[in-house]
């Protein structure tokens, strides 16, 4: 068993209440801290478990199954990711990562925006990021941390999924399936 670290956002009751804490504690959240900023409500994992994934899952049927009608939305640390978060789990400059995005520095090649890729606000895939400067810089130290980017990825899709199918045509729902496989 392995320490996991990570974040599990959340919709439904005010869990700040005594009594949501208590039912959360007995459904097996014993550990994680209950917190909210602003109208997002969030519990912070410290989990035990073979596997990232392991921890994820058990962690999202624990909430859900603890009565209280709270569903998870999304998990983080996500795998998108901008120009600060990338000079910050790096330990570089922005200006040194904008430099390397931008070509100006290094051998050029960055991976493409994942979204926003018109404006300034551009994101981009964590482990993505993370293969770059392994292959190109030779800096796999942050390997380890793009690791489990891939379930991160898939996980919150099939949040999204969840909460948009109901949404969807019959004939949208059945070609995204395909498409998925």
């Amino acid at each position: 068993m392995m320490p996991h670290q990570f974040t599990l956002i959340v919709e439904g009751l005010d869990l700040q209440q005594d009594a949501h804490l208590d039912a959360l504690f007995e459904a097996g959240c014993d550990d994680a801290m209950v917190g909210r900023i602003g109208s997002v409500q969030y519990l912070d994992f410290d989990r035990e478990a073979e596997t990232f994934a392991d921890a994820v899952f058990e962690a999202t049927e624990a909430i859900e199954n603890a009565g209280l009608g709270t569903r998870v939305v999304h998990l983080e640390p996500d795998d998108l990711v901008t120009l600060s978060d990338i000079a910050e789990r790096t330990g570089r400059t922005r200006e040194s990562v904008r430099l390397l995005i931008s070509g100006a520095r290094g051998p050029g090649g960055f991976p493409a925006p994942a979204t926003h890729f018109r404006t300034r606000k551009r994101m981009w895939r964590w482990q993505e990021v993370v293969s770059w400067f392994a292959q190109v810089l030779g800096e796999a130290q942050y390997s380890s941390e793009g690791g489990d980017a891939p379930f991160i990825t898939a996980f919150n899709a099939g949040l999204t999924w969840r909460r948009v199918n109901s949404e969807l045509r019959g004939t949208e729902r059945r070609r995204i399936r395909e498409l998925v496989g």
